[in-house]
């Protein structure tokens, strides 16, 4: 049994202010594939630091995506340049923070940037973290069901 410490995600601040100024026009998108139904939304934080990823209510930003065709675009808009990892959850019935078992396994979809994987928990910032150096930019994310 894969555990994922739900430090992972437990409680996306949505639409977070950021501390730091964006530019205009820089925007990172996160395409979700593999949500198996259309309920609810996609939950995603972008974090800016391994200090910070993926806990709770530590997101350098969070949105919430709509859901259509089993696929939904997280979009972070007005990103400056920098290193950051994406985590993000199917909240399937409008949950703000995803719901775990007793020992911390995930009840719901998941996923990080580049796909990463952890071993016992959460993937490293690093495994999942993207150098960006502004624009537009896609990453895209499958989502992982327990």
């Amino acid at each position: 049994m894969r555990l994922v410490k739900l430090g992972l995600l437990t409680a996306l601040a949505l639409g977070a202010a950021s501390a730091a100024y964006g530019q205009s026009g820089n925007t990172i998108s996160v395409a979700v594939s593999g949500l198996r139904n259309n309920n609810g939304d996609v939950r995603c934080g972008l974090f800016n630091s391994a200090a910070t990823f993926p806990k709770s209510g530590q997101e350098f930003r969070g949105v919430v995506a709509p859901i259509a065709n089993q696929q939904a675009t997280c979009v972070f808009n007005d990103v400056p340049s920098g290193t950051y990892a994406v985590a993000l959850f199917h909240a399937e019935k409008g949950e703000t923070k995803m719901r775990t078992g007793f020992f911390g396994q995930p009840e719901e979809g998941y996923g990080f940037s580049r796909n990463a994987t952890g071993n016992m928990g959460p993937p490293a910032f690093n495994a999942a973290a993207y150098s960006y150096a502004g624009g537009n930019t896609s990453w895209p994310v499958t989502i992982t069901y327990p």
